[in-house]
């Protein structure tokens, strides 16, 4: 590999840094990797070559500093860097720092960057090119009442995104004039903070959209290939979760349309390296093919085509960027589906979770791309994605059960995670027929919290008396919590749990589930994490004293007071506060905004009275966290 690069750093973190690195590794080019002080422990820093400091915590002073990633860059002899996705992977800035250090950036050109890296120049871009978009205008200097008016003439419902970057973030969907004010302030504010740009464009929501997108790959030579199709329709808040390629029950020549589109998009900004094109295709009208984004990096889906196609995509990335031709003859084989695990709580609606993973099993037979180990922290400076489960098979129907079976396998023990609902998605009747828009998900909300099993309530309970005995506090005993001797275990007194949504739960006398696939983990706060064929939750086990005291306090109180407490639903920043302190509020009304893991939460009054805030913009708050509250004349 004597025409590569000898070292190459990993402008990123997570599992796109571990990816990459095991790419480098392969090809025999040594890597560089860099973190912040949040991340002095991960993986992708243990897993480099040469691992350099570049700030702390928030990545604007550290993953997103281009003169810190320039300088480990130089300090370590780096000749390339790969940036990943997210961050600064479609940074203009960067690729301009590099071309000046002499640093080769593996993406595309400055001019690709620039054009197609802000959607409503993309816009203008393609269709001169004569590729369709879906109707609407660039709110770039235009005031708010002039994007009313533009709004009116396009006609509602409106989605609202940002101009910059890409994952669904910022994007409000408006369905009235009435809206309009609220999301176009969210929208820049989430827009702000996550590109450095509040830039934003209006486009007409399409009612029953599936969102395709069509991998290309250019060389300097001027060859640019489409590498197939993915479907990314199954989204929540516009961000992707299971994704698959090929696109389930695409017409041929729709599929033609879509690769020939592609390729004319690459090709009109002589595109460099991996890039998508992403596109919205009416389920109502499959013939109608609007382009609406083109992300000039590699995807976090990217795994699936690798697996249909047998290619190394980063592998692919390097050659290109050191100059080498596009040697290949693109062939899809078989079928892959990709579902992304995230450090969330879907009963919860989707609230990010941080904490230790006290445990961590990922499943066997599957391509699995984590960015987590047990032991790792999962803080809420990143995205919430943890981990990416990959399934493959000759076709759609045993990839889709294969992934079922992967996930009931996958144990993540210490932090909130979609698992359970990945699997709903997976065994839902419209996902496995392919009758696929970027609504399906809201069609399955809200969820209710699943009981546990009695293997999982009974996994608690011995885990709670392990964890108890002075001679089993061992690291080995806290993390094989399911292991027993052949004996029965000795008599003891069986507690009680309390859920989250503080629903007691009690352990039968006498109950032995010891079957089963039940793991059980203790945190430092004493709760227990159990988890079963995908399901997890935390429980809060109670003694008997303990038990008394909520009796009584239950015998004292209204269980329908809700209380005058606005409460932070999750741990993270305050980024707004909507009303003056002292001032009469309604019920329902925001009071601040939260934002955490690139996620934005209002906290709402939750009763009519006199609101007192008891945070400010820029605190840090934990879940549960009183931020405001609003008293009442019978209160005060």
């Amino acid at each position: 590999m004597t025409d590569l690069f000898h070292t190459v750093l990993v402008a990123n973190r997570g599992e796109i840094a571990r990816r990459v690195i095991r790419t480098l590794r392969d090809l025999g080019i040594r890597s560089v990797a860099v973190y912040s002080d949040a991340d002095a422990t991960a993986p992708h820093v243990r897993e480099a070559d040469v691992a350099i400091r570049i700030g702390p915590a928030p990545a604007s002073e550290s993953y997103l500093d281009i003169a810190a990633v320039i300088a480990a860059a130089k300090s370590t002899g780096a000749q390339a860097i790969h940036p990943g996705y997210g961050f600064l992977s479609e940074s203009v800035g960067l690729a301009q720092a590099c071309a000046a250090a002499d640093i080769v950036f593996i993406g595309p050109d400055i001019t690709a960057l620039e054009v197609m890296g802000d959607k409503a120049r993309a816009r203008e871009h393609v269709v001169r090119h004569g590729v369709p978009v879906v109707p609407g205008f660039d709110a770039s200097g235009l005031s708010d009442a002039e994007i009313a008016g533009e709004a009116d003439r396009v006609g509602y419902p409106l989605l609202v995104k940002p101009s910059a970057g890409g994952g669904g973030k910022g994007m409000e969907v408006v369905t009235s004039s009435d809206g309009l004010t609220t999301a176009l302030a969210s929208a820049r504010r989430v827009a702000a903070a996550s590109f450095g740009d509040d830039s934003l464009i209006l486009e007409r929501l399409i009612r029953r959209p599936r969102h395709i997108e069509v991998q290309v790959f250019g060389d300097r030579q001027g060859t640019v290939l489409a590498l197939g199709e993915r479907e990314c329709t199954l989204q929540r808040r516009h961000q992707k979760v299971i994704e698959e390629a090929p696109s389930a029950g695409l017409a041929e020549g729709t599929r033609e349309r879509l690769l020939a589109t592609a390729v004319l998009a690459a090709e009109s900004v002589s595109y460099v390296g991996a890039g998508t094109v992403e596109f919205l295709v009416d389920a109502d009208a499959p013939d109608e093919v609007f382009f609406i984004e083109m992300n000039t990096r590699l995807q976090v889906e990217h795994p699936v085509t690798e697996q249909v196609t047998g290619l190394d995509l980063v592998a692919l990335q390097i050659r290109v960027a050191a100059g080498l031709p596009l040697d290949i003859v693109p062939s899809v084989h078989g079928h892959a589906v990709e579902a992304r695990i995230y450090a969330e709580s879907p009963e919860r609606g989707f609230l990010p979770s941080t904490g230790i993973v006290l445990r961590f099993d990922p499943p066997a037979g599957v391509r699995v791309d984590a960015a987590i180990e047990t032991g790792s922290e999962v803080t809420g400076f990143y995205d919430p994605m943890i981990a990416k489960v990959i399934a493959t098979a000759d076709d759609r129907t045993t990839a889709l059960a294969l992934l079922d079976s992967a996930l009931s396998r996958t144990v993540v023990l210490g932090v909130d995670t979609n698992i359970a609902f990945l699997r709903r998605l997976c065994r839902n009747e419209r996902v496995i027929a392919g009758a696929l828009d970027t609504g399906l998900i809201e069609t399955m909300l809200p969820l209710g919290a699943t009981p546990p099993t009695a293997a999982m309530l009974d996994a608690a309970a011995r885990a709670v008396q392990w964890a108890s005995e002075p001679l089993r506090t061992s690291a080995l005993w806290r993390e094989l919590p399911g292991w027993r001797s052949g004996a029965p275990s000795a008599e003891r007194a069986q507690p009680s749990f309390v859920t989250d949504d503080e629903e007691l739960l009690t352990v039968a006398p006498g109950d032995d589930h010891s079957g089963g696939a039940a793991r059980a983990a203790v945190d430092e706060e004493g709760a227990v994490w159990v988890a079963q064929d995908g399901i997890t939750m935390r429980l809060r086990p109670l003694d008997r004293r303990a038990m008394m005291r909520r009796r009584l306090a239950g015998s004292q109180t209204d269980s329908g007071s809700q209380g005058p407490d606005g409460r932070a639903p999750m741990p993270g920043s305050v980024v707004a506060v909507h009303v003056e302190d002292g001032s009469t509020v309604a019920a329902g009304t925001p009071l601040v905004s939260i934002e955490a893991m690139k996620m934005e939460h209002q906290v709402l009054a939750p009763q009519d009275g006199t609101v007192h805030l008891l945070v400010s913009v820029g605190e840090q708050v934990r879940r549960d966290q009183a931020v405001a509250r609003v008293t009442t004349e019978e209160s005060r």
